[in-house]
């Protein structure tokens, strides 16, 4: 989310957008602080809360830095939450010991896709909702952040896919309850986003910036029950699906 935030281009979009929003990262991430302490069961813990309480602090800077219009400095913040973000994840990751390299390379893929549909997603439906606020505002951020999402559900369609034809070729087979959510997984966290994502570019050419935000609510729903559904799964599998 912070990385979509970082990209949309701020002298198109009023800074309201990035300092209500970086309360919304400061939340996030204070949740998250909260779920790692009370889970103190791996080696990398301390570091990954650590890293979790300085983000939280790291959001009110950037939310403090876009009051004052400070640009530059709360965009270099967006860009430096997503970094560290990502680092956190994967140190919060309770890793299989002898893992593969190829499991390792598509675990951190999965991460990082899966942590993009999620921000980007959520990203373009705040900004959607933005829009009710700030009418006169052009549409190019939002239509920029719609084909990111549409970017994000290919890359996750394509992690996901190796991470299942991996778990078929050398997993145990699956039973009939395994394919039913493998079947939820697909058509609301992939497919499903993936048809709310092109609905909202066509919308968007009307232009009617409320409807598309509406399918980017329904878009937020169905990638977040994609995603529980495919952490529910991975954890039972060798690789992530």
């Amino acid at each position: 989310m912070a990385l979509a935030m970082g990209i949309t281009p701020s002298r198109l979009v009023t800074s309201g957008y990035y300092r209500v929003h970086l309360w919304v990262l400061m939340g996030l991430n204070t949740l998250a602080s909260l779920a790692l302490f009370s889970n103190r069961s791996y080696d990398h813990w301390p570091v990954a809360f650590a890293l979790a309480i300085g983000l939280t602090m790291a959001s009110y800077v950037g939310a403090v830095a876009w009051l004052y219009e400070k640009s530059s400095a709360g965009t270099a913040i967006l860009y430096g939450i997503a970094l560290v973000s990502l680092v956190a994840a994967v140190l919060a990751t309770n890793w299989r010991s002898g893992t593969s390299a190829v499991g390792l390379t598509l675990g951190f893929l999965d991460i990082a896709s899966g942590g993009w549909l999620l921000g980007v997603t959520l990203a373009a439906m705040f900004l959607g909702h933005w829009y009710l606020n700030t009418p006169t505002m052009e549409l190019v951020p939002l239509q920029r952040l719609v084909i990111l999402m549409a970017i994000a559900v290919a890359i996750r369609t394509l992690v996901s896919a190796t991470g299942l034809g991996l778990n078929l070729v050398y997993g145990q087979p699956p039973e009939t309850t395994w394919w039913i959510f493998i079947g939820l997984r697909w058509l609301s966290g992939l497919l499903g986003t993936a048809m709310l994502a092109l609905m909202t570019w066509y919308v968007l050419k009307v232009p009617n910036t409320q409807s598309a935000t509406g399918i980017l609510y329904a878009g937020v729903i169905l990638s977040f029950i994609g995603e529980l559904t495919s952490q529910l799964l991975s954890v039972e599998t060798l690789y992530p699906v």
